[in-house]
């Protein structure tokens, strides 16, 4: 039987923290070799002229007991339908047996397994001392990530901009409500930077917001929101170039990260300016902040083994609590 879990049973039952615990587990199997993470294909639509694409993201992972593949739409053209940019599903087999174990909506998923990976990063290689949190957009991105954070690095300010000051904000009042801290919108993006201990950008920029020029020593930089295509990008190549970058995997960021991909080509650095793993660092196989004066940088592109883990934690949770429907695929 499969299980179908929609995005209301995910919200039910998806946490920060245990998602935080789960993908950080799963980086570091990646790093062990008990786990696998194939770079996406990108599939264009033919004769789309908006640039429609879709990527398979798959991952299999032994300790988890379970492979999955995720659809992502990339659809530029959905803006002006009033639809969201990214949809996503997950179908999840069993990797003992091959059951078709379980097909989960993918957009929660995505949200909460993007923050949870930034968090990992952040504990992993921000500043012991580091207090000011500060984002660049403000969607529910924005939002996750402060929730997300909240629960490894106990952030005593956030700074925060977005293109519509309505929407900055009303998030600065939610966090100052959930989290008890304060939250200001600044005049932006290098006003954010130049505050911040901890800089998330958020936003599915094409062109950078945030120049590496603006970047402070010890500040720790988490590269989030530019889509998973080759000419987007939010930082510059000289804040690539200034930073100690550390990548989701190294393969998939040679494929669908902007801020790699532009760089090298401008010949700002070689490959190996980019070749630590987020999981390499978890487990002590590379270092990652050396000196309280480095700039670190964790290029999130996002990959499948996250959403893997994600499954996994939601697919234990629906059968513990009776959630979702099951449907036989084979009757």
């Amino acid at each position: 039987m499969t299980l179908i879990l929609t995005r209301s049973d995910i919200l039910a039952m998806l946490t920060h923290e245990e998602t935080v615990v789960a993908v950080e587990r799963a980086h570091a199997d990646l790093s062990r070799g008990t786990a696998v993470l194939p770079a996406p294909p990108a599939m264009r639509l033919p004769g789309a002229d908006d640039g429609a694409a879709f990527l398979a993201m798959a991952a299999v992972s032994a300790p988890d007991r379970l492979a999955t593949v995720k659809l992502l739409a990339d659809l530029p053209g959905n803006r002006a339908r009033g639809l969201p940019v990214q949809r996503s599903a997950i179908l999840a087999v069993s990797a003992e047996d091959g059951d078709c174990t379980a097909l989960l909506d993918g957009a929660a998923v995505t949200r909460f397994r993007t923050a949870a990976a930034s968090a990992v990063a952040t504990r992993a290689l921000a500043r012991p001392d580091a207090r000011v949190l500060g984002l660049i957009g403000t969607g529910p991105l924005a939002l996750a990530h402060a929730q997300s954070l909240r629960t490894v690095w106990a952030y005593d300010r956030v700074v925060l901009w977005g293109r519509t000051g309505e929407r900055a904000r009303e998030l600065a009042a939610r966090i100052e409500a959930e989290a008890g801290v304060s939250a200001e919108v600044l005049a932006g993006p290098r006003e954010v930077t130049e505050a911040a201990d901890v800089l998330c950008t958020l936003t599915p920029s094409r062109e950078p917001l945030v120049r590496g020029a603006w970047f402070r020593p010890g500040l720790h930089v988490n590269a989030v929101g530019a889509p998973p295509r080759p000419d987007h990008r939010e930082i510059d190549t000289e804040g690539m170039r200034r930073s100690v970058v550390v990548v989701d995997a190294y393969d998939t960021a040679l494929a669908k990260s902007g801020e790699v991909v532009i760089a090298l080509a401008e010949g700002a650095f070689g490959p190996e300016h980019v070749r630590r793993e987020l999981g390499d660092v978890l487990t002590g196989g590379c270092a990652g902040r050396t000196s309280p004066e480095d700039i670190t940088l964790f290029d999130s592109v996002g990959v499948g083994l996250q959403d893997l883990a994600a499954a996994r934690l939601l697919i234990d949770g629906a059968r513990a609590r009776g959630l979702g429907v099951h449907i036989d695929l084979a009757g």
